[in-house]
């Protein structure tokens, strides 16, 4: 997936919002597609991600690329790190319900999403925008979106917790009213879905009252992605090495690691045990240079660790390096026979699908592709 396809030409937007609440900043559009199942990721700058660029969507995006989904985020915005590969999304800092209903057929109409998740009503309670008409402004908007696109799964969260105590309790109250509104629409036969987002984080995880930290963002991520797995279809079937579950390197015991799409082996070249040495794939020889023992989550070679950098990003070198056993040198083996970080959530990539000897390996969003997928021997 690291060959992007750009279809829509960047355009920068601005809004001006004279409120007390979530700002609203610039952002450029633009957009990826891998052919895969449209997800469109639906709110304000929660969405978004203020503070934390990309937010859930980083988190979720890695899940799903390990367990092997092909999905396309879509939406009109664009922005993220180098670790979420797909940046699009309909995230508008500082909008209420109204001002995304006011968009949405467009929108939907545009990029005819499979499945939306919608996380939104937290700029109605900070604005203090007639905060009891909010449920219904919000059933407006869910059937809406059921009418412009009946086939889609729409996930429908309540909203984070806020800092502010009295803007807790309108949250509390608007938040109560959602169940209701979900079980309504299933009713009807709408395919809605209600997924609990407040029960998810505390004020803990807010980096300003607002927003979530990373770790708070995380969280996000992994809810949205727990009600995903919940709901067949709706983000296309998991990879067929390996279902959408992981597991720590666990146990012990020596073996090679041969790359499925080259067949060659993970390998210190030269031998040398210098710290920051970055690995190869070699032609296997059974050298010891090509043994890795298996140590709880640790993987160790010549008797140093494979260690992902501290603050690794896609296209970091995986390096060997004296033994701590601190996060970045724990690995977890997954089902599909990818190697992941436990601390970059990253996989072990042979750099550009290359196949030749020598070919580095370096840390790459996980996309489950041959190049990321290790047999052991």
């Amino acid at each position: 997936m690291r060959t992007r396809t750009r279809w829509l030409i960047a355009a920068t937007l601005t809004a001006a919002l004279g409120v007390t609440g979530v700002v609203a900043n610039l952002s450029v559009a633009s957009a990826e597609s891998n052919g895969g199942v449209r997800v469109m990721p639906l709110g304000d700058s929660i969405t978004e991600g203020t503070q934390v660029p990309g937010g859930y969507r980083i988190g979720l995006w890695q899940r799903m690329a390990a367990a092997g989904y092909r999905v396309d985020l879509v939406g009109s915005q664009y922005n993220g790190p180098s670790s979420l590969w797909d940046h699009d999304h309909e995230g508008h800092p500082g909008w209420r319900i109204d001002q995304i209903d006011a968009n949405i057929s467009r929108w939907l109409g545009s990029y005819q999403p499979r499945t939306v998740l919608l996380h939104i009503g937290t700029n109605d309670v900070l604005q203090n925008y007639n905060v009891s008409g909010a449920p219904g402004r919000l059933s407006t908007l869910i059937d809406r979106i059921t009418s412009a696109v009946p086939n889609a799964d729409v996930f429908v969260a309540t909203i984070i917790p806020l800092s502010n105590y009295g803007q807790e309790q309108a949250a509390r109250t608007f938040n109560a009213t959602i169940p209701g509104i979900v079980q309504s629409k299933v009713s009807a036969g709408k395919r809605v879905h209600l997924v609990d987002m407040h029960s998810a984080l505390t004020t803990a995880d807010l980096i300003d009252g607002i927003h979530p930290t990373a770790t708070g963002y995380d969280k996000m991520a992994a809810t949205w992605y727990a009600a995903l797995q919940k709901v067949p279809g709706s983000i296309g079937n998991g990879g067929s090495t390996g279902g959408p579950t992981s597991g720590p390197a666990t146990g012990s015991g020596t073996t090679t690691l041969v790359g499925v799409a080259s067949g060659k082996c993970l390998d210190v070249p030269g031998s040398n045990t210098t710290n920051g040495t970055q690995p190869i794939i070699w032609a296997c020889s059974g050298a010891s240079n090509q043994r890795w023992t298996l140590n709880n989550q640790t993987l160790q070679a010549l008797g140093k660790c494979l260690d992902a950098p501290t603050g690794a990003a896609a296209g970091s070198k995986v390096q060997l390096w004296d033994c701590s056993g601190g996060p970045n040198q724990r690995w977890n083996l997954n089902s599909n026979g990818t190697i992941s970080s436990v601390s970059s959530g990253l996989c072990l990539d042979v750099s550009g699908a290359s196949t030749a000897n020598g070919a580095t390996v370096i840390l790459w969003t996980c996309t489950g592709a041959g190049n990321q997928r290790w047999n052991r021997v």
